[in-house]
């Protein structure tokens, strides 16, 4: 190849790159122009916490999942609940608005952290913790760390059990470099996700369809923002053998705890993180209905049914939780 080639193609690649970076920042500043934030923050821990509050009675705290943020919640299942019980929501650190402090942990234990220290910050007596997908083993992990603070669990399709394998729709966010994940979420991961959004969301929501208007009320577009991105993927990539401590504790829960999921769910195996999690904690209910992963979204009656009932259980019980052996 000649020098003059060799420069050209360089050219191209440089040309390339360049038009890709301007495309994922003019997508991001379209993004958040059409989705602003929906409430307020506070400053947790180095974290800026972006949350929603409504309604009044005992309280409901709402942990979303994986790569997505509180519009989850707000796009169908806060208005059956808000009328009944003071429904807080917050958007888990690097998530959705809220910001993750610089070189801070995105393990599930440092993040059950953010949450009792949000819990305290807000003066939030004790609610009752309702957990989406990763925000399912937050909330597990709070109640074992800080089993003063809440009430009880409802756990919505939640991870919380040891598999072998990622779910095949969430592998290419697994970047153990912090420069690559940068370079890939400026570059490729934005125009990527609009190139894949039909057969992920087939994953994610399948066999239920997804909400036409998802991508707008149920803020899907903020996944193709590159701090999106950046935080799912280090969320994903902090999983790595988190799980087995927290499984190895599950008989000292002394909360009730609810476990709702669909049995078609396509992204986590409702056998395993539902039916096997259940025999694990001592009193713990599990319900199976028909549907997908995104249950807060396709079945929000269900969903709200299924948090009235565990609210029902763990605020009448009136007890405290003690999580024997509680890690130092």
């Amino acid at each position: 190849m000649t020098l003059q080639v060799t420069v050209f193609v360089g050219l191209l690649a440089l040309g390339a790159v360049g038009a890709l970076v301007l495309f994922t920042a003019h997508t991001a500043r379209r993004v958040g122009a059409a989705l602003p934030p929906l409430g307020r923050f506070i400053e947790v821990g180095g974290a800026r916490v972006h949350y929603l509050e409504r309604g009044t009675g005992p309280t409901l705290l709402l942990i979303h999942g994986l790569g997505a943020s509180m519009r989850v919640f707000t796009h169908s299942l806060l208005e059956r609940l808000a009328g009944e019980f003071h429904v807080v929501l917050m958007e888990r650190p690097g998530s959705g608005e809220s910001t993750r402090a610089p070189r801070a942990s995105a393990r599930v234990r440092s993040q059950a952290e953010t949450v009792s220290a949000f819990i305290d910050a807000l003066g939030l007596e004790r609610p009752l913790l309702v957990g989406h997908s990763l925000g399912g083993a937050v909330a597990l992990a709070v109640a074992l760390e800080h089993p003063e603070q809440v009430s009880g669990l409802a756990l919505i399709a939640p991870l919380a059990n040891v598999q072998e394998t990622v779910p095949p729709v969430f592998k290419r966010l697994i970047i153990t470099s912090r420069a690559l994940r940068k370079v890939v979420a400026w570059t490729v991961a934005t125009p990527a996700s609009i190139l894949r959004s039909v057969p992920v969301l087939d994953t994610l929501f399948g066999p239920d369809a997804v909400p036409a208007d998802y991508a707008t009320a149920g803020g899907g577009l903020l996944g193709l923002r590159p701090k999106s991105f950046c935080a799912a993927s280090e969320d994903l990539v902090a999983l790595e053998g988190e799980l087995p401590a927290l499984v190895e504790r599950y008989g000292a829960l002394r909360v009730p705890v609810g476990i709702l999921y669909g049995t078609g769910d396509r992204v986590l195996d409702h056998r395993l993180h539902g039916v096997e999690v259940a025999t694990m904690i001592e009193g713990a209910e599990l319900e199976l209905v028909e549907g997908g992963h995104m249950l807060p979204l396709t079945a929000p009656d269900a969903v709200a049914s299924f948090v009235r009932k565990v609210a029902e259980k763990s605020f009448s019980a009136g007890v405290v939780g003690q999580a024997a052996g509680r890690a130092s």
